[in-house]
């Protein structure tokens, strides 16, 4: 078997997987201008010479194309198979690997040596987006005036940055100061590096919201037994409202009796000593 190659020698070529090179356009069945060829089978395996006639013949009983895939040997070398078919998986392979292609962007970020605590992180997550997205970070730290003779206050700044940043990338380049400006350059991490990273934040975010679950549930339980105790006291309230009622109502009764025992008693005195000052009369 032999390693064939589609078409002329161009500079536009695209090789298969089979090793087969398509160049944009070979020679294809009544384009073959030899009166001889060498036949191969779809399979790659050697049929031999035969006429152009009788080649194109028997690729058209198999209904298949007759490909030009060596024009410089003599004789050429055409290969039977279905070139429409073919270029259309060549062209969804190629287009595969392009897609796969990583492609290197720099994105930049400029900072200042008086920088506050919240500009500082919001160019932090600009920088922290950057690397997520797979993107180069160039971060600039620009100097005013003297601010350039102490350049170890931009440098500490760039630290900071750094440490903040070393789940998503690496320090490609270190700080360089060059005139009034020191830049850094940082690269993202591997692919497989930021998934082990957003597995883990993933993994810190569910734990989060597991202990904000567990919180919310002492919360709950807590207002809950409040309540109880709330109806409990409540209640209680009820109970001796009630029994001091029934108190006061039993104490007004006794007052009544004796009330009226007194009177009675009164009154029957009084009786008395009528009836004593009449049998006297």
């Amino acid at each position: 078997m032999l390693p064939f190659f589609v078409g002329q020698t161009t500079s536009k070529r695209t090789t298969t997987k089979e090793g087969l090179l398509i160049s944009k356009e070979p020679r294809v069945n009544e384009k073959i201008r030899a009166r001889e060829v060498r036949l191969v089978d779809p399979d790659g395996g050697q049929i031999g010479i035969k006429g152009i006639d009788e080649a194109r013949w028997l690729a058209d009983q198999l209904g298949l194309d007759l490909v030009e895939v060596a024009a410089d040997s003599r004789p050429p070398v055409v290969r039977m198979m279905d070139y429409g078919k073919f270029k259309y998986e060549a062209s969804v392979r190629a287009r595969e690997a392009r897609k796969k292609q990583t492609r290197t962007v720099i994105k930049e970020v400029q900072f200042r040596p008086k920088i506050g605590q919240s500009d500082f992180e919001v160019k932090r997550k600009r920088v922290v987006r950057f690397l997520s997205e797979g993107d180069k970070v160039k971060v600039t730290m620009r100097f005013r005036g003297r601010e350039v003779t102490h350049p170890e206050i931009g440098r500490d700044i760039l630290r900071r940055l750094t440490e903040s940043v070393e789940n998503l990338g690496v320090v490609e380049t270190p700080p360089r100061l060059d005139g009034r400006q020191m830049t850094l350059v940082l690269a993202p991490l591997p692919r497989s590096e930021r998934k082990k990273y957003e597995a883990s934040q993933a993994a810190a975010k569910a734990e989060a919201a597991e202990r904000s679950a567990e919180e919310a549930d002492r919360t709950a339980e807590a207002a809950e037994a409040e309540a109880e105790a709330v109806d409990a006291r409540e209640t209680i309230e009820a109970i001796e409202a009630s029994e001091a009622f029934e108190e006061l109502e039993a104490a007004e009764t006794v007052e009544v009796v004796e009330a009226v025992e007194e009177i009675a008693a009164v009154e029957a005195t009084e009786a008395i000593e009528t009836s004593e000052a009449g049998d006297k009369g």
